[in-house]
């Protein structure tokens, strides 16, 4: 299995509020996110990311290219990458970031990139809106010239319950790894190909209150996802995983995108927020780099998008080569 910036993988994620909902059955604890390619709720922790070698985020930050699609449950990263950078002295050196230009020495972050990019006719804003519309987005995205540098794609679910993960989703992904990932038919340096071959990362969909389990709903789509990232040894961003657990890893899968629980008794996310201190153990979400704070979209917390953000440096550095030891 290959760890370098050719990999080739997706990143997708996403979601929407379902309310008038009631409750499923619990079918036996969580998920099985294990694995060297999956960046759940075990890796969404700063004493995680502190722990990845310095080389390895400066490989990420300077050799790296994204162009992420999303709409308002994909804000859970942007912004919490956004404020990462402001976190703690020497951040804004190590989690450098621009949006939508590039800066020598800062992680080039493109957001919302690929949606003007979408065939006449078809929505393509997030995975949700079309089920197969960012496959010919991607393609547009990457053929053209412009974004020739793009090494790196990911897109982001609004809400993923009812789509067809199966059918649509991942074999839309394996076609875009086939074309775009190391070895693909549309890279070399002939007529119609990009020298540069792509890594895309996957995501699964948000939590959604009282509405997880299920066919075709959060929990059971996460579980598809993952077991094809795991046999394929493809990078998952786990947005249902980071959703679900609290800090100490308890399991809560009655939970909405927002940390909001009845059968723990409240939220757990502002819990543990007010019981720790900001600027130590956590950080304010930007709307931009430098801009202004806001939470990730539907959340009253900052904790979520911190979370996805250092879920997502996390893949970065393992695309950047790290071992994830």
């Amino acid at each position: 299995m290959k760890t370098s910036i050719k990999l080739s993988h997706l990143l997708i994620a996403g979601s929407l509020i379902f309310a008038g909902c009631e409750k499923d059955e619990d079918t036996g604890g969580p998920l099985d996110v294990t694995g060297g390619y999956i960046a759940s709720y075990q890796v969404a922790k700063e004493n995680v990311l502190r722990s990845i070698p310095e080389k390895y985020i400066n490989a990420a930050r300077n050799n790296l290219h994204i162009a992420y699609q999303h709409t308002s449950h994909g804000t859970h990263v942007s912004r919490g990458l956004f404020g990462l950078q402001d976190y703690k002295p020497g951040d804004e050196i190590l989690f450098g970031i621009t949006n939508n230009y590039q800066t020598a020495g800062k992680l080039d972050f493109r957001d919302y990139a690929m949606e003007s990019y979408a065939a006449a006719g078809e929505d393509a804003a997030d995975l949700s809106r079309n089920e197969t519309a960012f496959i010919q987005a991607t393609r547009n995205y990457l053929d053209d010239p412009d974004n020739s540098e793009i090494n790196v794609v990911m897109w982001s679910w609004c809400s993923i319950s009812g789509h067809d993960v199966t059918g649509n989703y991942l074999p839309g992904m394996q076609t875009l790894i086939e074309e775009y990932g190391e070895g693909g038919t549309k890279i070399g340096t002939g007529a119609g190909q990009r020298e540069v071959p792509v890594t895309f990362i996957f995501m699964t969909g948000h939590a959604e209150t009282n509405r997880n389990v299920g066919d075709g709903r959060p929990r059971n789509q996460a579980d598809t996802i993952i077991g094809y990232c795991k046999a394929k040894g493809y990078y998952c961003l786990d947005y249902y995983g980071i959703d679900t657990h609290e800090m100490n890893d308890n399991y809560w899968e009655d939970t909405g995108d927002d940390g909001n629980s009845e059968d723990y008794g409240g939220n757990f996310y502002v819990d543990w927020q007010n019981s720790h201190s900001l600027g130590v153990d956590y950080y304010e979400n930007k709307s931009s780099p430098g801009g202004s704070v806001t939470y990730g979209a539907h959340n009253t917390q900052h904790i979520t998008s911190n979370r996805k953000a250092y879920t997502m440096w996390w893949i970065l550095a393992r695309i950047a080569g790290w071992e994830g030891e």
